[in-house]
């Protein structure tokens, strides 16, 4: 038996509807957002709607069979459908059928503006057909044609044979030369490499398949991600965040685990931690015994300028 695939994101929002979705092999139906998330409809509307598109053809929904079935009034049901027909989900028409009878054709859409294009198409198409058969076209009469005489042959002198002249070669037609296609871009790689940073990244992908079985690599694989996955962690990114940017929701199938590692790798690579700024420590000053920021200790600025004026030669001024 097959095992049954569940995909759920590893980490919860922390608000809003989390979606445990199972991949249904039997037993569903396609519905439009077109529907299910129609602003200007009721809710009961919608859900009839859905459970209309979802039955196979032929089967009867009509008031009484609708309200046989769920436990909403005659008059509510009436009211769901005739808003499905007023944005055009529905579509009722009354024919004439075997018998003399009259019966009522009902039309589910999944997209309405799309079907009404196709009809007028349609509609367009029709009116030219019967406005081209209903055009008369008199047949012209063919054209006679006189034959008219072959020119007498040139006669060419037997010491100059003729010239044969070889038809023009058909164009060769050659495809324009494709556009080299650019190189894969390089692989994140940590501005200090280090043996303890290349040994924990080696570490986290080998480990991998323990959490995600689907990502199990290879000896090779992990020596050629290393490198990349050192760079996430010299930025500051924890290996649990690592684990889960690069193993979240992968494709189904997934068929080349170490190709998707490598893109998300490069492509998600957050940025490198921003240099902190350094901070000067606080000194007292030798001579007022205020405090002050020094990366070494002395005297503040108003201390140096008293001493820098008190070292000064004394001076005269005069006229």
């Amino acid at each position: 038996m097959d095992t049954q695939q569940v995909s759920a994101p590893s980490r919860a929002p922390s608000a809003g509807v989390v979606h445990i979705n199972i991949r249904l092999t039997d037993g569903y139906s396609i519905i439009s957002n077109r529907l299910s998330q129609h602003r200007d409809m009721s809710l009961l509307a919608i859900g009839l709607g859905t459970h209309i598109q979802s039955l196979p053809a032929g089967r009867r929904i009509g008031v009484k069979a609708l309200a046989a079935i769920f436990p909403e009034s005659e008059a509510r049901i009436a009211a769901a459908l005739r808003e499905l027909e007023h944005h055009g989900f529905l579509r009722r028409t009354r024919e004439r059928v075997r018998g003399g009878r009259v019966a009522t054709r009902t039309e589910s859409y999944n997209h309405p503006e799309a079907a009404a294009r196709r009809a007028e198409a349609g509609a367009r198409a029709r009116a030219g057909a019967v406005a081209t058969s209903a055009r008369v076209i008199d047949p012209a009469p063919a054209p006679v044609r006189i034959p008219e005489r072959e020119p007498a042959p040139v006669p060419v002198p037997a010491s100059e044979p003729p010239v044969v002249r070889e038809p023009d070669p058909a164009p060769r037609l050659v495809p324009p030369p494709a556009a080299p296609k650019p190189p894969p871009p390089p692989l994140p790689f940590p501005r200090r490499p280090s043996a303890p940073l290349f040994d924990e990244a080696a570490r986290l992908l080998a480990g991998l398949q323990v959490s995600a079985p689907l990502f199990a690599l290879s000896e090779v694989d992990v020596e050629r991600l290393t490198p990349g996955v050192a760079a996430w962690l010299e930025r500051g990114v924890r290996p649990d965040a690592v684990r889960g940017a690069l193993t979240d929701d992968p494709p189904v199938p997934l068929r080349h685990p170490a190709k998707l590692l490598r893109h998300r790798l490069i492509a998600l690579l957050p940025p490198p931690v921003p240099a902190a700024v350094p901070v000067v420590p606080l000194q007292n000053c030798d001579d007022c015994d205020r405090a002050f920021r020094s990366p070494v200790p002395g005297c503040c600025g108003e201390c140096r300028d008293v001493r820098a004026y008190a070292d000064d030669e004394p001076c005269l001024l005069g006229a």
